[in-house]
Order: C-alpha cells, then sequence, then structure tokens
C-alpha cells in the first residue's frame, strides 16, 4: 500500500497550521482504493465457494459473508500496520468501502458451489 506524501520533509518545522496538514496522492490513494476492492471481490468470491461447500443457507450464509468481510477489514488494517490514516483519509474508506460491493459475488458463487456439491 502506498502512503501519504510529506512535502515539507520530516525534519522540518512549519509556522503555519495549513502545513501541518497531511497531503495524500491521489494517485496512491486510487491504487490503496483498488487493493481494497480486488481483496474483498477475491475474498466475496472465496467465501462463497466455502459457504457452498459446506451447505450454508438462508441466514447462516450471509452471517459467513459479512464474517468474511470483517476478517477482510481487519486483514487489511493489519496490513496498513494499523496505521489507516497513513494510507487512507479516513478509517471508513477501510473498513467499509466494498463491503456490500461483493455480495452479488458471493451469492453467485455459494448458488453455483452449493448446486455443484449438494444437488447435482
Amino acid at each position: 500500500m502506498a502512503g501519504h506524501d510529506n512535502i515539507n520533509g520530516s525534519t522540518e518545522k512549519s509556522s503555519s497550521s495549513m502545513d501541518d496538514l497531511p497531503t495524500f496522492n491521489a494517485e496512491n490513494m486510487q491504487n490503496n482504493m483498488k487493493v481494497i476492492l480486488y481483496s474483498r471481490t477475491f475474498m466475496a468470491i472465496i467465501g462463497g465457494v466455502i459457504a457452498g461447500i459446506l451447505g450454508l443457507t438462508s441466514l447462516t450464509g450471509f452471517i459467513f459473508y459479512f464474517l468474511v468481510m470483517a476478517i477482510t477489514s481487519a486483514a487489511l488494517t493489519a496490513k496498513a500496520k494499523f496505521s489507516i490514516h497513513s494510507y487512507f483519509d479516513s478509517w471508513n474508506r477501510l473498513v467499509l468501502d466494498g463491503f456490500f460491493g461483493g455480495l452479488m459475488s458471493f451469492v453467485l458463487f455459494w448458488t453455483f458451489a452449493y448446486d455443484i456439491v449438494h444437488i447435482f
């Protein structure tokens, strides 16, 4: 993951409060958001296949999805070394973005794997 850029350097002291604000590189922010999107989509697909193979149905399957997404959020936070504001402008970006985006992929692979293993 790419961090933010500090224009003034870490050793220089600034006199105005505007210079103390962290500056984010837009390209790095986009790259970080792509990493989150790809990670969540991949984990939704893997989670859907696992839920289908385990034979989870109804509410237990959706609870499993939310559990997988919570684990993914924790793993991404650990990947950022628990310093979320160094890589993202807010914690919502890491924890909540793409949370429901992978739901359709999860349901698709969940039903596909369930049909292959338990019906056919």
